[in-house]
């Protein structure tokens, strides 16, 4: 079983303590806290259910007074007026169940989503990089409005049914004890054909929720990859691929509704109702029962009718919530190495760095970096240099515990970055990549990502600071200009000047810049060189840079080749010692 310790790395005031050993301890124990809603729930139910077989009650009794030898008609209107009360009645009984139905249905999609938020967020990079983001955002969407639906109308339907089941055990013996005999057949054959449907129906639902996945994981795909898809002219085969994943889905349903259209209660019901009058004609033929009692009882069987019909809908809905709950507990209960440490090692940095025989791999035996081992003083600008897939982003990724080391260690102020509490290590350490993500909000709001209460003024510090301030002040909304989705309104070398200034603003002790001038402009690139330069000023910082013009004033240059160190040193003592690092600067 996954211990739940280690399926977030980190833990906030809203974290939801839930069962989560099976699906339906997890609905529960999510449920278990509106038991008062429950309790409306039930009472309605029941009181429906009751009332609703008083109709048939009065009837038969109506029936029997106007059929006396003496017709009692003196009874016809306090029976119509009984049965138009309880009805009244009925209809409250019966709107406090939906609206507690429906009420818990939306309390629970609501909590559902945030505590899968909660535990998205906390997932390590090493989870997100494998888990397909549209497959992520059907679960976290559909899945979710699934479990929603398992309750209303689901739940709702079962548990109203069921009570509407056993109102014909309750008044039946009044008439005759052996009236109970087919309402008794009736459910030991509905519950056998039940179970067997469910039974049937699980691995469908499964099925169906998977599909929409995968139709869901291709479709983010695309959209995410439509500059690819146009540049291709690959259009037609992607829509021949959609719609293959689409009959996909397709197919599935149908097979869906094929279970539901041989559902046998339907059956069932047909031959109750024909054997339960059957039986009470005998017993009227006899003398046993009144005319009155043989209504009545038809009546009360066809409160079955309510049950047979509605179980086909709702155990389907209530099938498909739970196929989607296991589908979310796959994502809550997925293990993740990373853990707060929230009691760990907190203090402001000096931002030395050590790396200890450190060795990293995404996949166990197949070694990204082995055998890593030098030491950054604070301050201290390394330029870490290689050819591509030499393991240098993978690198400086294990200073903040994006990923974790598999042998070794690495250091930060002497103090392995596992016994650093997890929140205080990544504020004081800043990585800007080579793409940049930019959220869909103003400028200054992705400025001030990482320091959400800074001033007016400081942002724009920050963006002198990255060479911004131009370009941003010549929108028309300058820094309340709002952003396309990743930034894709502006260039290259504008997203990574915006990455830049959020850096500056957070005041990182360590700053990792991950290639992040490659689209900067010649024209820029002078102004960008003094600010970086001016931003390295007491604070370590690792470059990760093919620009001779940056490597060059590195107090350290690191040339991996093949995920080892292949050579040391300054630009002076490597030029003359390595013919790896010559080569870099000679292709």
């Amino acid at each position: 079983m996954t211990n739940p310790s280690l399926t977030s790395e980190f833990t906030i005031s809203r974290s939801h303590k839930t069962n989560r050993t099976s699906p339906a301890h997890w609905i529960w124990s999510h449920t278990a806290r509106y038991w008062w809603i429950l309790l409306i729930i039930i009472i309605g139910a029941t009181g429906n259910a009751s009332l609703a077989a008083m109709v048939p009650i009065y009837i038969g009794e109506a029936f029997d007074a106007i059929t006396a030898a003496l017709p009692q008609t003196e009874r016809l209107l306090p029976l119509t007026l009984l049965i138009i009360g309880s009805q009244l009645l009925r209809a409250l009984l019966q709107l406090g169940r939906n609206f507690g139905a429906d009420l818990i249905a939306q309390k629970l999609e609501r909590n559902i989503r945030d505590e899968l938020y909660i535990s998205l967020l906390g997932k390590s990079m090493t989870f997100h990089n494998i888990q397909p983001v549209g497959d992520t955002m059907a679960r976290a969407t559909n899945d979710v409005r699934e479990i929603n639906f398992m309750y209303s109308p689901g739940v709702n339907l079962v548990v109203g049914s069921f009570l509407f089941m056993v109102m014909p055990f309750y008044f039946a013996p009044r008439y005759h004890i052996s009236l109970l005999l087919v309402p008794t057949l009736f459910t030991i054959t509905y519950f056998i054909a039940l179970w067997e449907y469910l039974h049937s129906l699980s691995p469908v639902t499964d099925a169906v929720r998977s599909a929409f996945g995968k139709l869901n994981t291709r479709l983010a795909e695309a959209l995410d990859g439509i500059e690819t898809v146009k540049g291709a002219a690959q259009e037609e085969a992607e829509v021949s691929f959609f719609n293959k994943q689409a009959r996909r889905v397709r197919d599935t349903f149908v097979k869906q509704g094929d279970l539901e259209a041989r559902f046998v209660p339907m059956l069932l019901y047909g031959l109750a109702l024909g054997g339960g009058l059957l039986h009470a004609l005998i017993l009227y033929s006899q003398g046993e029962i009144k005319i009155g009692a043989v209504i009545a009882y038809v009546g009360l069987l066809e409160m079955l009718q309510f049950p047979t019909f509605a179980s086909t809908f709702a155990y389907t809905q209530v099938s498909l919530g739970m196929s989607s709950a296991r589908r979310i507990l796959e994502l809550l209960n997925s293990e993740t190495l990373l853990d707060q440490n929230a009691d760990g090692y907190a203090a402001n940095m000096r931002g030395e760095v050590c790396f200890r025989s450190t060795a990293f791999a995404y996949n166990p035996g197949d070694d990204v970096l082995n055998d890593i081992s030098f030491t950054v003083s604070p301050g201290q600008t390394v330029a870490i240099v290689g050819q591509t897939g030499a393991g240098k982003t993978s690198l400086v990724k294990l200073l903040n515990r994006t990923y974790e080391t598999t042998e070794g260690e690495v250091l930060v102020d002497g103090v392995n970055v596992h016994d650093w509490n997890l929140a205080s290590l990544r504020q004081q350490i800043s990585i800007i990549e080579q793409d940049i993500f930019l959220f869909s909000d103003s400028i200054a709001e992705n400025i001030a990502f990482g320091k959400p209460n800074a001033s007016q003024e400081e942002i724009i510090a920050a963006a002198k600071a990255a060479q911004a301030h131009g370009f941003i002040t010549s929108f028309e909304e300058g820094y309340e200009t709002t952003l396309g989705e990743r930034g894709v309104t502006l260039s290259g070398g504008q997203r990574q000047r915006l990455a830049l200034a959020r850096a500056f603003l957070t005041d990182p002790r360590i700053l990792v810049l991950d290639d992040s001038t490659s689209a900067i402009d010649s024209a820029t690139e002078d102004h960008i060189q003094r600010a970086i330069a001016a931003a390295a000023k007491g604070r370590t910082t690792f470059l990760i840079t093919h620009r001779l013009s940056q490597i060059r004033w590195a107090d350290l240059i690191v040339v991996l080749k093949n995920g080892h160190i292949a050579a040391i040193g300054n630009h002076d003592q490597l030029m003359k010692t390595s013919e790896a690092y010559r080569r870099i600067f000679s292709e």
